[in-house]
């Protein structure tokens, strides 16, 4: 038998992940770009991973309905 997906979230909530995601994403491509502007020490840009990861995880969450 085949599996029914029943999404777990609404769809105003979906939105709201996803403007966040592109909202963190665009606001952490601000921050690499200054990082790399003024010329910062290359490991700082590590951190902008858990910003970068935040970003794309709210948005799969918005995708998958989850």
């Amino acid at each position: 038998m085949g599996e029914v997906c029943i999404p777990n979230i609404s769809p105003k909530e979906r939105k709201k992940r996803e403007i966040f995601a592109l909202r963190y994403f665009i606001f952490t491509l601000f921050i690499l770009g200054a990082l790399i502007a003024f010329d910062v020490n290359p490991l700082w840009r590590l951190l902008l991973f858990f910003m970068f990861s935040a970003s794309t995880t709210s948005y799969v969450q918005s995708l998958d309905k989850t």
